[in-house]
């Protein structure tokens, strides 16, 4: 039977998780009664913000500095997890064994193993593990989902993306901030945050289910653009100007998938560069590209007037709508990343709610958490390629049917919508 009220309780209340958790309060039946931080100025603040939250009903509210504690004291239906990358998993198998499902921020796993810990946890305690990956309840996301589905590209063959995006004064500053990515950047190699592309491609070529990806291999460039920015802003003398950082300025990894598909992601970090993640959708009918500064191009027989010219997607956008969206912009877009963040988070309190599997399950989770730690054994060894487990023990050629629902990302499910004006 379906809850009205769940009982989320939200560990790490940085800028990231301090956002995600107002945003979480926002939907209807969330009580958060315990926030935890390990800074105490954060977990204190975490507390301030579920009293100020709009429809916070005067319940009690307690703050934690170790979430061990607060596991073991807290009468909880779930865990809504925002800590650094490294920390994900442990938090997230302990927050199962205690009885909790659990969501966790995107971030890449460190080793194989966690990730077969969040698979066995899940498996043995019947409670879910769900990696909030935004990027695949983008609007763009679900409308060429949508044409995916329906055909409009043909077979698939090819996909692209990546997190290219300059962010070298958040890694340089990591230690005034209190923000891991820096000592990722110091110590790691790899396609460091390979799911916001990732995930959606995934759902595209139907992976863990029907299909799934077999090897990877990644290389590195040299690594100069976050030293040049501590030279140029923080001086000479400050010991970040020299620092040999190890992480490459741009890593290319290529994934082989199961029924001869390709993907190609970039991680581009630390050089100076517009935002854009490189979504490639390439088929035997057409191709969508998307460039920087929001261009989006597309070229599909058929549907555009050649394919020997591309022409602009988002002027023809609303024609390829996803239902959810449709509905979404009916009722008014959400802040968090144009509205996604919102959308995600609906999905994982809408799971809460049913007790059920969500649209982003544990074997997702762990395939897309494990690239970076498999791109960091490829890189180490010139470019080798390197096997992805099979997280579903062989069940992804033939698994049980997923659960439906407005927020599925195995199908579009137009049955949980309402008939648009025109079909009515």
């Amino acid at each position: 039977m379906k809850k009205e009220t769940v009982r989320i309780g939200a560990v790490g209340i940085s800028g990231r998780g301090s956002g995600m958790l107002d945003l979480m309060l926002t939907i209807p039946g969330v009580i958060c009664p315990a926030v935890c931080d390990k800074v105490p100025e954060r977990a204190v603040n975490g507390e301030k913000i579920v009293k100020e939250s709009e429809r916070y009903s005067g319940y009690d509210v307690r703050s934690y500095v170790d979430y061990k504690e607060m596991f073991q004291n807290e009468s909880l239906d779930a865990v809504l997890i925002c800590t650094t990358w490294i920390t994900h998993a442990e938090i997230a198998i302990a927050a199962m064994k205690a009885g909790f499902h659990a969501a966790i921020e995107v971030g890449g796993a460190a080793s194989v193993e966690e990730c077969w810990q969040m698979v066995r946890t899940s498996e043995e305690t019947g409670k879910f593990c769900m990696l909030l990956e935004n990027c695949c309840y983008d609007r763009k996301e679900m409308a060429l989902y949508k044409m995916v589905k329906e055909g409009l590209f043909g077979e698939i063959v090819h996909c692209e993306g990546g997190y290219r995006h300059d962010l070298r004064d958040e890694i340089s500053l990591g230690r005034e901030n209190i923000h891991g990515r820096l000592y990722n950047f110091q110590n790691r190699n790899g396609e460091l945050y390979p799911t916001h592309q990732l995930g959606p491609i995934c759902k595209l070529l139907d992976i863990n289910r029907k299909n799934r990806m077999l090897t990877i291999c990644s290389v590195a460039s040299k690594a100069v653009g976050l030293r040049e920015w501590n030279r140029k802003n923080k001086g000479e003398d400050y010991d970040l100007s020299s620092y040999p950082f190890t992480q490459g300025d741009v890593v290319t990894s290529i994934i082989k998938c199961a029924h001869g598909e390709t993907i190609t992601l970039t991680h581009d970090c630390s050089l100076p560069r517009p935002y854009c993640r490189d979504y490639v959708i390439q088929g035997t009918k057409g191709i969508f590209k998307e460039a920087t500064e929001g261009e989006l191009r597309f070229a599909v027989e058929g549907v555009t007037e050649s394919t020997h010219r591309y022409e602009d997607f988002k002027e023809r956008l609303p024609e390829f709508e996803h239902p959810l969206w449709k509905e979404y912009l009916s009722e008014g877009v959400k802040k968090g990343h144009g509205g996604m963040d919102w959308v995600v988070l609906c999905a994982f309190v809408d799971s809460v709610k049913e007790d059920a599997e969500p649209p982003i399950d544990v074997y997702d989770t762990a395939a897309w958490m494990a690239i970076t730690c498999l791109s960091e054994q490829s890189v180490a060894m010139g470019g080798m390629p390197v096997p992805i487990p099979d997280f579903t023990n062989g069940k992804w050629i033939d698994r049980a049917p997923f659960r439906r629902s407005r927020y599925c990302l195995d199908a579009v499910c137009e049955e949980f919508f309402d008939d648009t004006e025109e079909e009515k």
